[in-house]
This record gives structure tokens, C-alpha cells and sequence, in this order.
């Protein structure tokens, strides 16, 4: 009756598993982090990217919604858009959650472009001035 309780306790005490509590934590922050750059970070950044579209919608834009439906917005509200379909020109409101994505490419906004330092508008404006002397 004492030779299984004494056993398990025998196999316990010889094995040694229990390691260092410094490789536990440090085991536990790798995990983690592995856990943060596969799982949570992408996901931000999805979001961060859904958000941004959102924001941007203009009249006019050609979108698709999560449920496949193509049309060109009408009109924007706060929550809801209201769309024009392609075939039957039918009008439909839907969230603005549900639109999935823009196929109307926008211009670069002004905030997006590189600055010019002086040097390269008199380099530009020289050159242009080349191209005008060999075309007269």
C-alpha cells in the first residue's frame, strides 16, 4: 500500500524538471512576444488600414461591401453610406463598417510629398530651361 505514493514521490525527486525560475520568465516573455508580433500587431494594423479607408470615402468612389455588392457612393453620413449599384442603378444605405474596399484611386494628398530642397527646384528649373533652349 506505501510502494505507489513512495514510487511517485522517488520519480518526482529524480527527475529535476523544475529548472530555474529566471528560464521560466524568460521562457514566458519569448512566448509573448512571439504571441504579439504574429497575433496583435497585424491585427492593429489591419484595423489602423480599415480605419483610415473609412475615413477617406468621398462622393463619387467606386466601393465594394463586405456582401460583394459594387457601387459608387451617393451620399456619406456619420454611420451609414448611400450607394448607386452598377447594374440597375438601384439605391441602397449600408454601414459604413460593411464597405470593404475603395477601387477609386485618389491622388497622393499634398502632406504625402516629398519635400524639395531649394537646390533641387534651381537644378529642375535648369534643366527645363535646357529642354526649352533645344526645342526653339
Amino acid at each position: 500500500m506505501n510502494f505507489i505514493p513512495n514510487l511517485l514521490a522517488a520519480s518526482t525527486a529524480s527527475s529535476g524538471v523544475s529548472g530555474s525560475p529566471v528560464i521560466w520568465i524568460i521562457y514566458f516573455v519569448v512566448i509573448g512576444a512571439v504571441m504579439y508580433f504574429m497575433l496583435i500587431r497585424p491585427q492593429r494594423k489591419r484595423t489602423k488600414e480599415e480605419k483610415q479607408l473609412r475615413e477617406s470615402l468621398q462622393v463619387g468612389d467606386e466601393i465594394v461591401s463586405i456582401g460583394g455588392i459594387y457601387g459608387r457612393i451617393i451620399s456619406l453620413k456619420e454611420e451609414t453610406v448611400v450607394i448607386e449599384s452598377k447594374s440597375d442603378h438601384s439605391k441602397l444605405t449600408i454601414a459604413r463598417w460593411a464597405i470593404q474596399t475603395n477601387l477609386t484611386k485618389h491622388e497622393e494628398q499634398k502632406n504625402d510629398k516629398k519635400a524639395v530642397t531649394p537646390k533641387e527646384k534651381k537644378s529642375a528649373k535648369n534643366s527645363e530651361e535646357k529642354v526649352e533652349g533645344k526645342l526653339n
